[in-house]
């Protein structure tokens, strides 16, 4: 069946935003992996040394060290005050503790990802939650109502013909399913769901105003990395014509480099040799100084400042050790602007993911929840010092007490299981008369005392 001529419109529109994505999408993976060819003037060096090329790969250090800090704890519906234990559980149903990581690399890396929810046959009381590869999905938003109007995956191209076979059209009432057949997009397949929403959520990373696209994390790192695999290969180059010490003999001729077999000496041989010594003596031996190639690191070690001002990345990520390792306070201010930064892509983020647990409701429930209204809480992103950390939150609950038992675990960054754990053991000492009186002398040597209620 052919398309109508909507559809056609939508399929024309998506392709046209795909082929637009594509070449900086592929260039942006190459960088990340650190594959890309390096581009140069020509003049230092010749090209058949380019095979000597090498990329000191702070593209993905910038990239890793944000989504490895971006850890989801828990979400909150509207109109609670705790973690709501039914989205947990299709969190981890969905295996989203890892799926989620993969999102998170894919929005610095590309500038944009994509998660989409659908129904479980196997499982209706665990929707699907799936993290799409932004290379295949493409979509319109509709400004007004900040949604997605439209979104359109290809896919089921090879490496020889790059033509995508299939494709999924995902629109607010329906998804539907199609197949290349002589050159032509045919419709295999199709859910009437009635969802009124488009049950797929986009990412940004760096979003302007008025604009729905997104920008990759490695923008500003791309030109230094390219900076610094020049002055490697150079530095290579350098280091095997001029950096190695030249001697020079005079008043030798060809004859005088012979064996003790009275044969010549090989060439390597005689510049390799650990003593010169010749019966005339009118012979002069000497030395050049090998070059100096400190001028090669000083421009690396710029470079790394140079990335460190832009990302706010610490200089030891980049390699620059100065100074024995610091202490926990030291590492906590030296990573600060790196932790603010983190900080604010998980707020956008966490908007994205609290869409994604409206629709995995509306999926659960058949009821629409206020999903802008749900709460995503993150992991403390920053470095952990757990010791000043639990010495402040000890301070905090037994010299006032200033925060409850369950405060201080959040504070701790206890996650849920581990929250109940706890207070499944508290239960068990206060049952226990033994584990309740060494609880009583803890509190007698140390002057803190504990509640152990949970509404403290």
């Amino acid at each position: 069946m052919a398309l109508s001529p909507n559809i056609e419109s939508l399929f024309a529109k998506h392709t046209e935003l795909a082929g637009s994505l594509s070449t900086a999408d592929e260039l942006n993976l190459k960088y990340y992996k650190g594959l890309q060819t390096l581009t140069h003037i020509g003049l230092a060096v010749p090209p058949n040394l380019r095979q000597f090329e090498a990329v000191l790969n702070w593209n993905r250090v910038a990239v890793d060290s944000i989504a490895q800090r971006q850890k989801v704890k828990s979400f909150i519906l509207p109109g609670e005050a705790e973690a709501n234990v039914v989205l947990q559980e299709n969190w981890a149903a969905n295996n989203l503790d890892s799926e989620s990581a993969l999102l998170h690399k894919d929005v610095l890396i590309y500038g944009r990802g994509f998660v989409c929810v659908g129904a479980n046959e196997e499982d209706p009381k665990h929707p699907l939650v799936t993290v799409e590869s932004p290379r295949e999905l493409t979509a319109l938003v509709d400004s007004r109502n900040r949604r997605i109007s439209s979104a359109l995956r290809l896919y089921g191209g090879t490496a020889d013909d790059p033509e995508p076979v299939y494709a999924t059209l995902y629109l607010p009432n329906s998804t539907a399913w199609y197949e290349r057949v002589s050159g032509a997009w045919a419709e295999s397949d199709r859910d009437d769901h009635n969802l009124g929403r488009v049950p797929i959520v986009m990412f940004l990373n760096r979003r302007l105003t008025g604009e729905w696209a997104g920008e990759t994390e490695m923008a500003d790192v791309i030109p230094h990395v390219e900076i610094v695999g020049r002055t490697l290969l150079n530095m290579q180059v350098a280091g095997e014509t001029i950096a190695i010490p030249r001697r020079f003999v005079a008043g030798l001729s060809q004859g005088d480099f012979v064996g003790q077999d009275g044969k010549p000496l090989p060439v390597w041989e005689a510049y390799q040799g650990a003593i010169w010594a010749t019966g005339n003596s009118d012979a002069k031996f000497g030395q050049f100084d090998g070059a100096d190639l400190k001028n090669f690191h000083d421009t690396i070690k710029m470079q790394a400042e140079n990335v460190s001002s832009v990302t706010g990345l610490p200089l030891r990520y980049l390699g620059q050790n100065s100074v024995n390792p610091a202490a926990e306070g030291a590492i906590r201010a030296d990573e600060s602007r790196l932790v603010l930064n983190v900080e604010d892509k998980n707020s956008t983020i966490g908007d994205g993911w609290a869409w994604v647990q409206g629709i995995v409701e509306r999926f659960r429930t058949g009821e629409w929840p206020l999903a802008n209204q749900i709460k995503t809480e993150w992991f403390d992103p920053g470095t952990p010092t757990f010791a000043q950390k639990a010495d402040a939150l000890t301070k905090l609950h037994g010299g006032g007490p200033i925060l409850s038992r369950e405060g201080t675990w959040d504070e701790l960054g206890f996650s849920e299981p581990r929250k109940a754990k706890e207070r499944a053991y508290w239960d068990a000492e206060n049952a226990d008369p033994y584990l309740a009186s060494l609880a009583d002398k803890d509190v007698a040597a140390d002057g803190i005392a504990i509640p152990a209620t949970i509404g403290d």
